[in-house]
């Protein structure tokens, strides 16, 4: 019996040492497999200057086709400028710091170039022989025999010229689409301009696999540059198609009484099929500016999209208030189609030089709300919005949303808590100003379920309204006598569902009655 015994304990034990040297041979394979910092002369100490050692990092790990990894409790720091870590592998930054020392950072001195670019090891392409092209048109007309994300651009039109005080005369035509190898166009991603001519064509190939980078605490030690806008890009880029960017966390620290602007720690341009998810982000401090038009508030968004297609935040954070109005909003975008927030907890959500197609759901937005400029299906479902307005056509760009705004349940909460003036969608247009398009709001707005806080209100409260003035009763009087030379469309048809107020007060068109009254209000 005794004898048996030994024998099953001498089996378990080797297979316990096997079984340990097995993870052994695993653990040496990984480290083999990978690369670290400190391969390449990384202190992690949080005072050496350790950007040198964490590019040739990422070099030899895309010659190699290694992945990255780092040591959890380093800390590494980084001040020097004008050199960038490209990414083409995964990377998993686990719970390492990172400090970014942006105070001595000199405006000409690296100052608008990213620590990290996650990139394709695929080039972009110019695209020859392409347009003219048709609004909604499917195929391109020509195969390039690869899928990718086109960038189309005519330079002899121009949109979106600004109005107010940062007014501008305009940007070039352009647009992301989609394509595959046969010159499809992507029905999610359609062309939204004609084109008579194609004056740039840039092919940005899609990446087969996904590439993904997780973790890292990054702590941005402000710059102290002047309040002007000289952008600073001391973050990371993501301008690489099928990426997954998980975990990150960005806070902001040593902000003064001025600073210049960031465009957004993370940047994603130029890309597809981006998923950003269970991340936290931070709102920046903002500065008033001289511009020709007056003083402009300058702010800084955390987060900043630029010509990209299927881009989603997913289970994202802010690291302080979204209801601060001492920080400027986390969110801005440029031509982007199809983007999402899902499970989001955001200040802001704002589309600049438009977006086609924008899902907001499962969210909360706080202080800055929902800004919209573009064209599609703009879809809120289950999100509680905390701003002046639910949704704000911004009137820089003409209040103009070209499609269908669908809400479903939801809850307005206005931010300035006092119920004077519950607005749903806002914005301002006069008819005077050519933005380069035609303008519109909303041809159908269909509202499912809504719950209006308005319990606390002044003593003119009349009820909430699902319009603002826009540009007033007198500019409806003006129009009676002499039509603006840049007519602006009027929402067609509203449907309303479920629809409950803490006031008990009914929802109204508008306190501007005479622009709305041809719009048709079906109540189900």
């Amino acid at each position: 019996m005794k004898k048996h015994f030994a024998s099953v304990l001498a089996c378990l034990l080797a297979l316990a040492c096997l079984a340990t040297g097995a993870a052994a041979i695993e653990a040496r394979e990984e480290e083999q497999m990978s690369i670290t910092y400190e391969q390449f002369g990384a202190a992690g100490n949080g005072v050496t200057d350790d950007l040198d050692a964490i590019v040739a990092a990422h070099e030899e790990a895309n010659e190699r086709n290694l992945s990255v990894r780092v040591n959890p409790d380093a800390t590494y720091y980084i001040a020097q400028t004008g050199k960038t870590a490209i990414i083409q592998t995964d990377t998993d930054w686990g719970t390492a710091k990172f400090i970014i020392d942006d105070s001595k950072v000199q405006v000409g001195q690296g100052h608008n170039l990213p620590i990290f670019e996650i990139k394709s090891t695929q080039a972009s392409r110019a695209a020859a022989g392409i347009g003219p092209l048709k609004k909604g048109q499917a195929n391109l007309g020509i195969a390039l025999g690869y899928e990718a994300l086109l960038h189309i651009a005519d330079a002899n039109t121009l949109r979106y010229i600004r109005k107010g005080v940062n007014a501008n005369d305009g940007q070039a035509q352009q647009e992301v689409i989609r394509i595959d190898k046969d010159g499809n166009i992507d029905s999610g991603t359609p062309i939204i301009w004609d084109y008579s001519a194609v004056t740039s064509a840039t092919a940005y190939p899609v990446d087969a696999e996904t590439l993904t980078v997780s973790g890292g605490m990054f702590t941005t030690i402000a710059n102290q540059a002047e309040s002007f806008y000289n952008y600073h890009h001391r973050g990371i880029r993501v301008a690489r198609s099928n990426t997954v960017v998980d975990g990150l966390k960005h806070l902001i620290t040593g902000e003064l009484d001025h600073g210049a602007p960031y465009t957004g720690f993370v940047d994603v341009t130029r890309c597809t099929d981006v998923t950003v998810r269970n991340c936290t982000f931070s709102g920046h401090k903002f500065y008033p500016t001289q511009r020709e038009g007056g003083i402009s508030q300058m702010g800084t968004y955390d987060i900043n999209i630029n010509n990209a297609t299927n881009v989603t935040f997913k289970d994202c954070g802010q690291a302080n208030s979204i209801h601060d109005s001492s920080l400027w909003g986390l969110m801005g975008s440029n031509y982007v189609k199809n983007i999402t927030l899902d499970g989001a907890v955001f200040s802001r959500f704002d589309a600049h030089m438009g977006v086609h197609n924008a899902t907001i759901k499962n969210s909360q937005l706080g202080h800055m709300g929902i800004n919209l400029i573009g064209s599609g299906t703009a879809l809120i479902e289950n999100t509680t919005v905390s701003g002046r307005r639910f949704i704000n056509l911004r009137s820089d760009y003409g209040s103009v949303w070209d499609g269908e705004v669908v809400i479903k349940n939801c809850v307005f909460n206005q931010s300035n808590g006092n119920g004077s003036d519950h607005v749903l969608l806002g914005g301002d247009n006069d008819g005077t100003h050519d933005f380069g398009y035609p303008c519109m709001m909303p041809r159908k707005i269909t509202i499912d379920g809504l719950t209006i806080r308005d319990k606390k209100h002044s003593l003119l409260y009349f009820g909430p309204k699902i319009f603002d003035g826009f540009g007033g009763i007198r500019l409806y009087i003006a129009d009676l006598f002499k039509a603006p030379p840049y007519p602006y469309g009027i929402t067609e048809q509203v449907v309303l569902r479920n629809i409950t107020t803490e006031s008990g007060r009914g929802l109204g068109k508008s306190l501007n009655f005479p622009r709305f009254w041809k719009v048709q209000v079906t109540r189900q």
